[in-house]
């Protein structure tokens, strides 16, 4: 069987998010599907594999019950199971951020892949990787600042010490699909930085949209699950 992988997440409010998980249990099993999704009154989070048709199944759902657009969703093939077992979990937030509060709907600017490239050579702009040390030994984009984290809770920290308002006005930050920008980008514009800029699908639509001869990625990149990590050749076409 070859499994369709899709990555997901959506900002949005959930009143009933208990409801949604319920929903998602009783419509599919560990037969037909693997992989997590995060669910929480903030909205959805996961990444999940099983046959195309399945995953129609799920994104029917989701695009009826949170509004998740199939434009949205980054997709993959495998053809070992990338997951062990299905999970659809509750939580207090679909991404944490616990060293602020942080109100994702108010973010920075969404640059599409195709205008990537032109943003970070710009030498006024800082290029900040918000994933954790051991994602970006992986690989990054060149000339891209590491920021050295253990946890995506630690980037709050690292912005409040090391980095200036006044001196650091065009920032542009990237991680694996997106969602870890969303909440770093509203931050950042809550701590009065005036220019903030996010990479529109993050690192894997980025490596699925712009040709390798073109790409300013370095190495390959870290993903949640038994693929470890992907690069162009993987999600190309």
């Amino acid at each position: 069987m070859m499994y369709t992988i899709a990555a997901f997440y959506r900002f949005v409010l959930l009143p009933a998010p208990a409801g949604l998980q319920q929903q998602l249990l009783a419509a599919f099993t560990e037969d037909e599907l693997c992989g997590t999704i995060l669910i929480a009154e903030e909205g959805v989070n996961g990444t999940i594999a099983g046959s195309a048709e399945t995953i129609d199944r799920v994104l029917a759902l989701l695009l009826q019950e949170t509004g998740l657009e199939r434009a949205e969703v980054k997709f993959a093939t495998s053809e070992e199971r990338p997951f062990g077992r299905l999970k659809i979990q509750l939580k207090s937030a679909i991404i944490p951020f616990r060293k602020a509060e942080v109100d994702p709907s108010r973010t920075g600017t969404f640059v599409e892949p195709q205008e990537w490239n032109a943003l970070i050579a710009d030498p006024e702009v800082l290029l900040l990787d918000t994933r954790n040390h051991y994602e970006v030994e992986y690989g990054t984009f060149a000339e891209a600042t590491d920021p050295g984290i253990e946890t995506f809770s630690d980037f709050a920290s690292y912005v409040r010490e090391q980095l200036d308002p006044a001196k650091h006005r065009k920032v542009a930050m990237f991680c694996t699909g997106g969602i870890r920008c969303e909440k770093a980008s509203a931050f950042m514009l809550q701590e009065g930085f005036g220019e903030v800029y996010q990479l529109k699908g993050g690192i894997l639509r980025y490596l699925e949209e712009i040709p390798e001869q073109s790409s300013q990625w370095r190495g390959t990149c870290f993903v949640f699950d038994r693929r470890t990590s992907v690069g162009h050749a993987d999600l190309a076409g």
